[in-house]
């Protein structure tokens, strides 16, 4: 079983709020999610880098999302 923080009550009352939730909220649900989890990935490079202009943070990014080693010059 998978380590949590989240009480048991907590959890059924999340799972019940998703189940409440039409298909297009939770597709909306997950880009919010996703577009802060980029956020907080972007914001920490940027502490690794703080010279770095937002053209080579997001260059970073994608790197590390997709590819193991540096991005090809044909990705601007």
């Amino acid at each position: 079983m998978p380590y949590t923080d989240t009480s048991s009550s907590a959890q059924a009352a999340q799972f019940e709020i998703l189940r409440a939730m039409s298909g297009e909220q939770r597709i909306l649900l997950a880009f919010e999610m996703s577009e802060f989890a980029r956020e907080l990935a972007k914001e920490g490079i940027r502490r690794e880098h703080p010279g770095w202009p937002e053209t080579r943070v997001k260059r970073e990014l994608l790197r590390l999302a997709f590819f193991p080693a540096p991005l090809p010059p044909w990705i601007p």
